[in-house]
């Protein structure tokens, strides 16, 4: 029995999509990889309903692709072109803007699998970008290939694959070093093997890297120009459009529901207010062009998402008690307290300045929300 998940990687939640359009298009493919690059795009930001040119078992005659990532489609063409050209793609930017979902979702299309993965952190070894070894079998036997333990790099490299090597720049220098020779030479060497068939292992067609790394963290441990010059660029933003990432908060506080078993009944306006306080504070105006502090907290599409769900939540298990508009000030107090807690003052002079302004225009929403200041006064 499969042991139920609370979140499946891309490639098995979107399973069928990706079966689709393997059938579905059958242009030419880089080597290594699963899907055309025109139907990677596809997969990611969605497509209208395709029909197969003939019926194949187990799939749909039509389907429409749901689109993933919400940003410019010309972003997502070029990240794939860089993929095809068997370069490193590197995504920055601010903290939420949906970077390791974009990796996760152009691993799973290219190479099938998103789960070969290292984490950056200060205590990321170079054994987790290279290789390491199992001590027992090492004691007992000696260096051999099945004492070799695998980076997922390495796996990557053996099987064409695609690798995701998540917050590289909070990797210590001396680690970031060794994607490198990797990205050079694209070769691993094991000197402890040497005068056997493993002493090199050799990438195979496919193989790639797709880093991500956070604006915030700029400063952490800071790229070399050596390897700055093997990465592609593609600075990932917050999405533009209020419609587009308000829909995109519903549809991820919706399934975020849906794997407890509950609805999500949150009000598309209450639901609108939220996705407006936030893009406000992100971008330090109002849609009106009014002036706004920023808070020194990301106000990230991520974080609207928890808000979101968290306001579902509370509708869920405590139906009746309150209305979900009366818990925003204090889910909003939360988030720009967590890097900052004077940023809570910068909260309430978006409270006396935009929202005051938008009560007294009458907006029945905005004018609830003004009475409720007290609760950042608390």
């Amino acid at each position: 029995m499969t042991a139920a998940r609370q979140i499946d990687p891309a490639e098995d939640a979107h399973a069928e999509e990706l079966a689709f359009l393997a059938a579905y298009d059958d242009g030419r493919k880089p080597p290594g990889w699963r899907l055309t690059p025109r139907a990677v795009v596809t997969f990611i930001t969605g497509g209208d309903a395709l029909a197969l040119p003939g019926p194949v078992a187990g799939l749909p005659t039509r389907l429409v692709v749901s689109p993933k990532f919400v940003g410019e489609r010309a972003l997502v063409e070029r990240a794939v072109v860089t993929l095809a050209g068997e370069r490193g793609l590197l995504l920055v930017g601010e903290p939420g803007t949906a970077k390791s979902m974009l990796s996760e979702l152009l691993a799973a299309a290219v190479s099938g699998s998103s789960q070969l993965v290292v984490q950056g952190t200060a205590g990321t070894t170079e054994d987790q970008l290279r290789y390491g070894w199992n001590y027992a079998m090492l004691l007992a036997e000696g260096p051999s290939p099945r004492a070799l333990v695998p980076s997922p790099v390495l796996t990557a490299m053996r099987t064409g694959g695609v690798v995701r090597v998540e917050e590289v720049t909070r990797c210590l220098p001396e680690v970031q070093d060794a994607l490198v020779s990797i990205l050079s030479d694209r070769r691993i060497a094991v000197p402890e093997l040497s005068g056997t068939d493993g002493a090199t292992v050799h990438a195979a067609p496919g193989f790639t890297v797709i880093a991500t790394a956070n604006l915030r963290d700029r400063g952490v441990s800071e790229m070399s120009a050596a390897l700055k010059r093997r990465f592609n660029f593609e600075a990932v933003g917050p999405i533009g459009d209020l419609a587009a990432e308000t829909d995109l908060v519903r549809r991820q506080a919706t399934a975020a529901l849906d794997r407890v078993q509950a609805p999500f009944a949150v009000d598309d306006v209450v639901l609108e207010v939220l996705v407006t306080a936030f893009r406000d504070l992100r971008n330090g105006v109002s849609e009106e062009g009014w002036a706004v502090e920023r808070p020194s907290t990301v106000m990230s599409t991520a974080e609207a998402v928890s808000v979101a769900t968290s306001l579902g939540l509370a509708d869920a298990y405590f139906p009746g008690d309150r209305d979900p508009l009366s818990l925003l000030p204090g889910h909003l107090l939360g988030v720009v307290r967590k890097d900052d807690p004077g940023d809570a003052a910068r909260l309430l002079g978006y409270w006396d300045g935009a929202v005051r302004r938008r009560a007294e225009t009458g907006a029945r929403t905005w004018r609830r929300l003004w009475e409720l200041r007290d609760v950042l006064d608390a």
